[in-house]
This record gives C-alpha cells, structure tokens and sequence, in this order.
C-alpha cells in the first residue's frame, strides 16, 4: 500500500463521513426506510471511507481484466462446467448482473479472495457514496457518480440481449422471504430504481411464484425478468423458477451458468494454475496478472489430512459452493472438531491473505484496528463501483460496532 493510503488509513479521523447527510439521504427513502436502517441494521454503514492506493487500483482492474479474459476462453467453459450443476449447462443470452470481485488489500498488493455472481450491496454504497459528495473528503472515486443509472442500464441490456427491443413490463426482485433479510431496504432502493423508469417491479418469495400459460407470474402479474437474489445457485429448491429459466419463460439474472463459470470457488484454483490456463490459450500477460492478483487455491481431501493439520495456520478453509463467509475458517483458529468436519469433504483452502486496516473511532473511543476488504462490483467487464466492507473477527458481519460498507476513495 502507498505510504499515503496507509497513514490515511492508520488516521481515525481522516475520511470521517457526514452522518448527517447520511441520515438525510435515508430519510429521503422514507421515515419507515429510515427506521428499518437505523434500528434494525445500526451497523450497516460505517463511519469512514477506507483509502485505497492508485497502485492498488490498477491492480484490481488487472485482476479483474484477466479472470474476464480467461472467462471468455473456450477451454474455461469446458473445465468449469464440467463440476457444475445441470442448470448451469444451459447458456442463457443475459451475462449476469452485479458480478463482485472481492480483494484483500496490504503491503503486498491486491489479492482476489473470491468471486460472487449475486453480490449485495450494491445500492446501499451506491446511495452512501451519493450522500457523501461535496463533502470534501481525501483521494478521488473510483467509479461513475451516477451509480444508479449504470444499475439501470445493466439491467435493460440484460433485456436487450435476451429479448431484443421487446417492452420490458415487469421485474421480480426474488429472495427467500425477502422482508426477514437483512438487505431487504436494498431491495426497496431496487425496487424504487425501476418503478421511476417506469417498470413494475415486485419484491418476492420464490413460492409466489407459477407458471401458467408459458409465462412466469408472481400472483396476478406476468414477470419478465427476475432480479436473483437466491443463494441456491443451482435453483434446486426451487422447481417453478428452475423450470421458467430452462424453458426460458423469463430472463433470470444472475443464473446457474454464471455462477459456474465464475463464482465456485473450485475455479479459483484454476484460475491459479499457469499450465492449465496456458493450454486453454491465456496469454503471458494474463497468467502473470492472475498469479500475483490471486492467492493460491487447492481442493481439500482427507488423504492429505495429516499435511493440512500441520499447515493450517497458513490456509483459509471455505466450503467449495458456500457463500457469505458461512462454514469459512481461519486455519490458525480451527479446533480438531472443525478440521476433521472439513475433512469430511467440499471444501476448498485458499492461502493467508490479510485483509486491509483500517483505524476507526467509535463513538469517542480509543482508536481501534478494523478489518477491510474491498468489492467490486462488475457488469460485463466493466468495473460499476468500488467500496470497503468495515469489520473485526472472522469474517465481514455487519455486527461489528462502527463497522460496515465504506466508500473507497482513491490516493
């Protein structure tokens, strides 16, 4: 990290965002909007921005570029689909939308710790960073100011290439009991962005869902694209939508082809192996740019349990198709109990990476050290927007006091 991002970064008070302009900008959603963030989600926004490097940028859009490029490879088809699930096989028009690289940021440069097809917050940062402009913090952004209208944009080309110059009438936005979620405002801030384009947009269970008349409905209205915002990546629990994105009855972005070529975890290890990306046709360059961006990554299998025990402490242990930093375990950490479950199967371990630092002052506190990370969120290549996820323990939570999403601004 460049010694500016750093001393910015070790500062508690440098980058201290406006609350008050925060707390405006929720109001404006609504007074209920307001409520459901301030009461039940106190810790979801954090206090200040988290400095990134111009270096460390560059290296992000390199990483970034490159998983793209080997994506798009004819080879990576064939080995990525090759442990997918059945619905991945089929190969819808839509590319999918709010792809999220995830980094780790230190000393040592950028480091990609995974990848995700449906990753949230997306409107939350978006709105943070809008209430924030003018404020004169440090450093520069590093995306569009206008983040909505890039979310719009996305989805209408999603449409485009799935359906041509068709009237898009009506979009779903789909998760399990969506109201109990704790990004449910988020879906709200979705909801909203496309009923000002003038589109009917409804926030559903999958079991609202059914088909009849070749068509996918959520009661009484025809639904012609559903926003997924599931975690079951292979739509296995759920047989009406699984059925209406097979027989292409509505457009389903993010989908199961996706979430295969990118977001399971196994392919981080292809992604890290040079002789297999060579053979697929990957340039020097793009090899080269994956093997420093990328921790090394290897399936985990019981015969090597004795190996695994005495490394531990230089591995992160995650479930292979898991998501959410859920079942994920530091090495250093694990009790016997936990590493003989890991043992069990499907898991993968990626190399130590250490997250980003971040100096915090909570509520006039002594400074204290919070975790960061960094996601970016990416349609087709192109990066949308960046920001930080502000955290102490294990993994990102959103229970950590003066923790939560940051913007990032650029130094």
């Amino acid at each position: 990290m460049s010694d500016r991002a750093a001393q910015l970064n070790a500062d508690c008070h440098a980058g201290e965002l406006d609350s008050d302009r925060l707390k405006q900008a929720l109001r404006a959603e609504g007074e209920d909007f307001l409520h459901s963030v301030e009461e039940g989600r106190p810790y979801l926004f954090a206090g200040a921005v988290v400095f990134v490097s111009d270096v460390q940028m560059a290296q992000m859009r390199a990483v970034i570029a490159a998983v793209e490029q080997v994506v798009a490879l004819p080879g990576w088809h064939d080995e990525a689909l090759r442990h997918a699930d059945h619905a991945a096989i089929i190969d819808p028009r839509a590319k999918g939308v709010f792809m999220g690289y995830d980094f780790h940021l230190n000393a040592d440069g950028a480091h990609l710790i995974e990848i995700n097809t449906n990753a949230g917050g997306a409107f939350f940062n978006a709105l943070l960073r809008r209430s924030q402009q003018g404020t004169g913090l440090p450093g520069t952004a590093v995306a569009p100011v206008d983040a909505e209208q890039e979310f719009l944009d996305m989805f209408l080309n999603e449409w485009r290439l799935a359906r041509g110059n068709k009237p898009l009438h009506a979009v779903a936005i789909v998760d399990e009991q969506p109201r109990e979620q704790y990004f449910h405002p988020e879906f709200l801030l979705a909801q909203r962005m496309f009923e000002r384009a003038g589109i009917t947009a409804l926030i559903a269970d999958p079991s609202e869902l059914s088909l009849h008349k070749d068509a996918l409905y959520c009661d009484e209205q025809k639904v012609d694209l559903v926003y997924n915002r599931l975690t079951d990546f292979a739509l296995q629990q759920y047989t009406e939508l699984s059925m209406a994105y097979r027989d292409d009855l509505a457009v389903l972005t993010p989908h199961p082809h996706a979430y295969a070529l990118y977001a399971d975890k196994r392919n981080l290890a292809l992604l890290t192996d040079a002789d297999v990306l060579r053979a697929m046709g990957a340039s020097s360059e793009t090899v080269a740019a994956l093997a420093a961006g990328i921790p090394q990554l290897r399936q985990v299998h019981a015969w090597d349990r004795e190996q695994w025990w005495a490394e531990r402490k230089q591995w992160f242990f995650k479930p292979a198709t898991g998501y959410g930093g859920k079942g994920s375990y530091r090495g250093a950490n694990i009790t016997r109990r936990v590493f003989e479950e890991i043992m069990q199967g499907g898991y993968v371990a990626q190399q130590m990476a250490v997250p980003g630092e971040r100096m915090l002052c909570v509520a006039g506190a002594e400074p204290a050290a919070f975790k960061s990370d960094v996601r970016c969120y990416v349609y087709d290549g192109k990066l949308q927007l960046a920001a930080a996820r502000l955290y102490q323990g294990q993994t990102t939570n959103f229970r950590t006091e003066g923790g939560g999403f940051a913007p990032i601004r650029m130094v």
